[in-house]
Parts: C-alpha cells; structure tokens; sequence
C-alpha cells in the first residue's frame, strides 16, 4: 500500500519527517518533492530498493545515480574534490544542481558510472529534503520522476500518486510539484560542463584557481 503525506513546504510537520525515514530505514522507496522536479529515493545501500527504482525508471545500471545530501559535510567522503572544485559546489549550492565528481573509495561501486567511477551529488534548497535528512541522519540515493516513453518528470502529485500506487511506499507533496529537473555540472574534467540544463541558471560558472 501507498502512503501518502503532506507536508509544509517551509515548517514540515516533524511527526511525518520521522514517519517518513521509517519508512526509508525499512527499505521503502519514495517519492518527494525538491526545489526542481520530484525525485524516487531511498537509502543508500538499500540494494533491493534501488532495484525497484530502476524497474521504476526502466534504468540500466550505467545510470548516473544522485546522492542527495543535506549540506556539504559529507562531501570529501563519497568525492574527491580539490580546492577550486569545492569553491565551485559551495558557490552553487543549496540549489537545482547536480555535480559529478570523481567518486571515492566509500561509494558502493554499484552506485558509480561504470566506467568512469564518478558520482552525482547534490544539496537541495528544500527545506522538506533537508528535515528528511535530518530526521533519517544520512543522505538519500535518488533520480528524477520521469517514467518510461515519459519526455519529462511527473508535474502533478495526484497524477504520480496514480501511476505509482503499490509500486512506491510513500508519496511526499507540499504543493504543486517542480517540472523542471536540475541543471547537470560534470566536474570531472578541467573545467566545469554542462551536460543538461534544467532548472538552475548557469550564467557565469566557472573554476577558480586553487
């Protein structure tokens, strides 16, 4: 069965936050709003989880997962970053972005790009995302709404809640739903590339020194 909460966008109800990460914890999947377009998440490390949110996705495994974190102090421990990469996360974030990074030795490898052991990741401006976190006390493993033969994410909670029933465990609303997914930034190489425009502005963007 689907559950299904709302939550305010601005003060949510700590009652359903800690509702909400027991359900992560037992290894459910859900879906929740961000500040672009909803994500499927789960816990990182749930292997049979993310096994339902590929079914989900109809994904692959060379698919680039994201880690969604609260801040950034997590991450020097699943990115190798140097001084300028870090400067150019901390600039950009909380935000519509995601950043791939050269991933570390902490990253469950099934997580990484196959062949380029890289790792997205991602700090939300949303206050729902971050009482989630806080409330779970880790970052979550997630990708975009978007279903097979879809052109672009689920908009509409009532229409997810639909589409998604008994195949997710939880849907999280607070309003309308983004439609718009993040601005994807490979940081892998010398200097910062756009490889998807969403969301997030991308005027001005560009490595300092170390």
């Amino acid at each position: 069965m689907t559950q299904r909460f709302d939550l305010h966008p601005d003060n949510p109800q700590p009652r359903l936050l800690r509702q909400a990460a027991e359900i992560l914890r037992k290894g459910g999947v859900i879906v929740m709003p961000t500040d672009a377009s909803p994500v499927l998440a789960c816990r990182v490390g749930e292997r049979d989880a993310l096994t339902r949110i590929h079914a989900i996705r109809g994904l692959d495994d060379k698919h680039l997962m994201t880690l969604i974190c609260r801040d950034l102090s997590e991450l020097s421990l699943y990115a190798q970053v140097n001084t300028a990469q870090f400067r150019f996360v901390r600039e950009w974030t909380p935000g519509p972005y995601t950043f791939v990074l050269p991933a570390t030795r902490e990253v469950p490898r099934r997580l990484m790009h196959p062949s380029r052991r890289s790792i997205g990741l991602r700090v939300p401006a949303s206050d729902l995302v971050s009482g989630l976190i806080a409330a779970l006390g880790e970052p979550l493993l997630g990708t975009t709404l978007q279903l097979p033969g879809d052109e672009t994410p689920i908009a509409d909670a009532d229409e997810a809640f639909a589409r998604l029933t008994r195949r997710v465990d939880l849907l999280i609303e607070c309003g309308v739903f983004g439609s718009e997914p993040t601005t994807v930034i490979d940081l892998t190489g010398d200097a910062p590339l756009i490889t998807r425009i969403g969301k997030g502005a991308v005027g001005g963007m560009r490595l300092q020194a170390d």
